[in-house]
């Protein structure tokens, strides 16, 4: 499965008998799919189907639809309404020899209110189908590029988030490899900061100093942190190989080594170790930044 980002646009249109319509699409980031539609009025019953769609290639982002329906033309029917009719006939022979004889002139009846009406043509059933059937066709094809824009967004998260894992990776060899983190080390330098108070005899108790430095390596040693660092980097590869929404994983991921990077820089007894700590929350802060436009 390929990664997907969370942002893209997609735009379908075409056409149905004399209806011509056109679909927009806009995703952006979110915490679980929301679709939110924009249909015109009477075409309410085509949500289910629509939801059913993009829920089939999209499993997170905000995403607005808008859909478009103009008529190509404009075809009206004259519609009699012979109730009304009827009753102007029935007034004309009541009124007998009051009126005129002549027969009621077509002009005459068209002022009358009511008694002709234009409009549209009532679509028949099986032409709404057909169209609404079209629309939803088009709403596939709309989704469809959308999903293509946000893989191709999302290789290119693949490559980046691929670099920031492994520089995260390098700076934690630095940081394991870093003499600081020795016994001999921390004793010499212990050695050193206590002749600075010292007599500089030397008669402080070997043994004594020995016993302290390691209990300060103890206290400063990265051990736990450079493994779960190294396992941390190991799963994230895992997951953006797998593919697929891994976005809410890695940000989990993201949180991890920033723990870790931060117990670093509070243990740290050696300046090089946390110029590498800090510069790995750099790191850490900029590959989160991208998992959250990740599916």
């Amino acid at each position: 499965m390929t990664l997907q980002s969370m942002t893209g646009f997609a735009r379908s249109e075409g056409s149905s008998g004399r209806y011509r319509w056109a679909w927009e699409l806009r995703s952006v980031n979110g915490k679980g799919l929301d679709l939110r539609l924009r249909l015109p009025s009477g075409m309410e019953a085509l949500e289910t189907a629509l939801r059913d769609i993009a829920s089939q290639s999209l499993s997170r982002g905000n995403i607005q639809a808008g859909l478009s329906v103009s008529a190509s033309e404009t075809k009206l029917e004259a519609v009699v309404n012979r109730d009304a009719l009827d009753a102007v006939l029935a007034l004309k022979q009541q009124l007998g020899n009051a009126v005129s004889d002549a027969p009621l002139s077509f002009d005459t009846l068209l002022s009358v209110r009511g008694l002709v009406e234009f409009r549209e043509p009532e679509e028949t059933e099986d032409a709404q189908a057909a169209r609404n059937a079209d629309i939803v066709d088009g709403f596939s094809a709309a989704v469809a590029s959308l999903k293509a824009m946000r893989e191709r967004e999302g290789a290119s998260l693949y490559t980046l988030l691929s670099t920031h894992i492994d520089r995260i990776e390098q700076l934690t060899s630095v940081i394991e490899a870093d003499p600081s983190r020795q016994p001999e080390h921390i004793r010499a330098r212990l050695e050193a900061q206590i002749a600075l108070i010292g007599d500089g005899n030397g008669s402080l108790d070997r043994e004594r100093l020995y016993a302290e430095a390691a209990l300060l390596a103890t206290k400063a040693d990265l051990r736990e942190e450079i493994d779960r660092l190294t396992s941390h980097v190991s799963a994230a590869r895992e997951l953006l190989a797998a593919g697929g929404p891994v976005g809410r994983k890695l940000d989990f991921l993201a949180q991890e080594f920033n723990r870790e990077s931060n117990t670093i820089c509070s243990k740290s007894n050696a300046s090089a170790v946390t110029a590498a700590g800090i510069e790995l929350k750099v790191v850490i802060d900029q590959f989160r930044e991208q998992v959250q436009n990740l599916e």
